[in-house]
């Protein structure tokens, strides 16, 4: 059986002036005291000691700084910090992995100014290092319905209505724009079947460690609203939502039940549907005709522009999908067999391609035979079992190039063009 190892850049992007520009020694200590103090501050949030291993990455240099020494010896030991290089095989992400005889947190440096945020990523990540303990499988299906017009509109009126809800004043104001919120998720997910499942699944994942991440992070009621605002309008600029989705849904509904019952979360079941738990424990009404109330309530929430809007952006997606569907499908193309693979990418700005898989512009994949490099777009197949490019301009040895994608050959594999097809493969050497 394949063994598919699923690494998400996460959703933290920082501007040049929120990051820091220089690491030093004194830097990556400050940053494992501060996380250290926060989750320990909160340890009755899971009743876990969340802090545990921890990987600080320079993307660009490899270097690595952690809080504990890893069992192959790799790292080593300066001025209380271990330090070196990371190994090539491993693709650098904020994410959680196992390495070196141990599961850590990875975090991409530089960390932002902000000490709420940098606290706030580190303690998501923490979470996953500790979310099979609590028995949470890592889902990552997309949700491709949050691509297509309706999935949009109505995922994007849902965020408007927690918003509101989250800067609401009184708790009539706020328990209205929750209902809106969901009535408008409601019936999104009766358009699309067994889409609440998928949904929750990742809200399971990300929602809860998201969570996690924003309560240890020690923001004031003030701060945290301000945070939310910025954080969803930012959402959505983003170029597709059907990975992303769960940072900014199941961390307001989740700190609006915190501060009612401050260890919700340590009621959550793994196989819970986190959409009728907030709704039982928020006390909110659901209408019966859910299309006629979500479209009579959409202009609350701007909805007409929001309506406007994706309309041009289907007719605009239709025309991209089809440029993919030629390029990696219908004409000659390079397929790359997956036997054990680990990958990064942005979950962001991925792209649906039907029943076929899904574009990934940026990705960088692992795996027997090498390293695969990808700033122009691959195909990934629906069952990630393989991956399009198009067809190799150079080849070499041991390295092979694209058109926007650079394959790097270990010993005993060799790119070759099967006749019949026009396409290339990898095989071994004999």
């Amino acid at each position: 059986m394949k063994r598919i190892i699923l690494i998400m850049l996460m959703l933290y992007v920082h501007t040049l002036s929120a990051q820091q520009t220089e690491i030093t020694n004194h830097h990556i200590s400050s940053y494992f005291k501060e996380i250290e103090k926060a989750t320990k501050r909160n340890i009755k949030l899971w009743d876990k000691q969340l802090y545990q291993n921890i990987l600080l990455v320079d993307p660009k240099t490899r270097q690595v700084y952690s809080n504990t020494p890893d069992s192959a010896n790799i790292l080593t030991l300066q001025h209380g910090i271990y330090s070196g290089k990371l190994p090539e095989n491993i693709n650098i992400a904020n994410t959680a992995l196992s390495w070196s005889g141990k599961r850590w947190a990875m975090i991409m440096l530089p960390l932002s100014n902000h000490k709420y945020d940098r606290i706030n990523l580190l303690a998501h990540e923490l979470f996953h290092t500790l979310q099979p303990e609590l028995g949470f499988q890592q889902y990552n299906k997309e949700s491709n319905h949050l691509d297509q017009k309706d999935g949009r509109i109505y995922l994007r009126l849902e965020l408007e209505a927690l918003k509101k809800a989250i800067l609401s004043k009184s708790e009539k104001a706020r328990q209205i724009h929750l209902a809106k919120a969901i009535l408008f998720r409601k019936y999104r997910n009766s358009l699309f079947p067994n889409s609440d499942t998928l949904e929750n699944q990742l809200e399971l994942n990300e929602g809860l460690a998201e969570f996690t991440g924003l309560i240890i992070s020690g923001r004031n009621h003030k701060e945290t609203t301000a945070h939310f605002r910025n954080e969803i309008d930012s959402f959505f600029k983003n170029p597709t939502y059907v990975r992303s989705f769960a940072y900014y849904t199941t961390p307001v509904y989740g700190y609006l039940l915190y501060k009612k019952n401050k260890y919700w979360n340590k009621e959550i079941r793994p196989d819970a549907n986190l959409t009728d738990f907030f709704i039982q424990q928020l006390n909110i009404a659901v209408p019966q005709d859910l299309k006629a109330n979500s479209l009579k309530s959409a202009d609350e929430y701007h909805g007409q522009l929001i309506f406007k809007e994706e309309i041009l952006r289907e007719e605009r997606i239709k025309k991209q999908i089809y440029e993919y569907k030629v390029k990696f499908i219908e004409q000659p193309h390079f397929e790359i067999h997956l036997k054990k693979m680990n990958i990064s990418f942005d979950p962001r700005n991925i792209l649906p391609i039907e029943e076929k898989g899904t574009v990934y512009p940026k990705m960088r994949v692992t795996d027997v035979w090498g390293i695969l490099e990808v700033e122009m777009g691959a195909l990934m197949s629906s069952n990630w079992n393989k991956i399009s490019i198009t067809n190799p301009t150079k080849i070499s040895p041991n390295k092979v190039e694209g058109d926007g994608w650079i394959l790097t050959l270990k010993d005993g594999y060799v790119v070759k063009k099967e006749e019949k097809t026009g396409n290339y493969i990898i095989s071994k050497t004999e």
